[in-house]
């Protein structure tokens, strides 16, 4: 990724792929329409609260940034305080913070051996590439 926007810098929108600029363009418009409506439902209704249930397009930009790894590993971690808040609620709320800042940190703990076993050449047994 950082890859191509240096690309960018240097070469220009030349340098983009066929409809790129234009898909980038309607996502842009298309987050800010979600934005605004999200913002007039919360200023006007009262009684049903659908604006809880329209996603935030910084959270859907999220792995498109960091990859899908890391939206993969929020969404277990987000089943796993699922599960502990239906077991046991009280220690769900005092202790899942922790928990989370110690996925999120194994999970870049583990970036360090990564690096070094790709130096190396080590190759993993399966590819989630497409």
């Amino acid at each position: 990724m950082y890859c191509g926007i240096a690309l960018l810098g240097v070469e220009g929108f030349g340098s983009l792929p066929k409809h790129c600029l234009n898909l980038s363009i309607c996502f842009f418009v298309a987050a800010i329409l979600i934005n605004l409506v999200t913002q007039l439902l919360k200023k006007f209704e009262t009684k049903y609260r659908i604006y809880r249930f329209i996603p935030s397009p910084m959270c859907m930009a999220i792995p498109f940034y960091l990859g899908g790894y890391f939206a993969i590993d929020m969404c277990l971690g987000s089943l796993i305080l699922f599960c502990w808040q239906m077991y046991n609620k009280q220690k769900a709320k005092d202790f899942g913070p922790a928990m989370a800042s110690g996925l999120i940190c194994g999970d870049s703990l583990w970036g360090i051996p990564a690096s070094i076993l790709a130096l190396v050449g080590v190759k993993a047994p399966f590819c989630l590439k497409l």
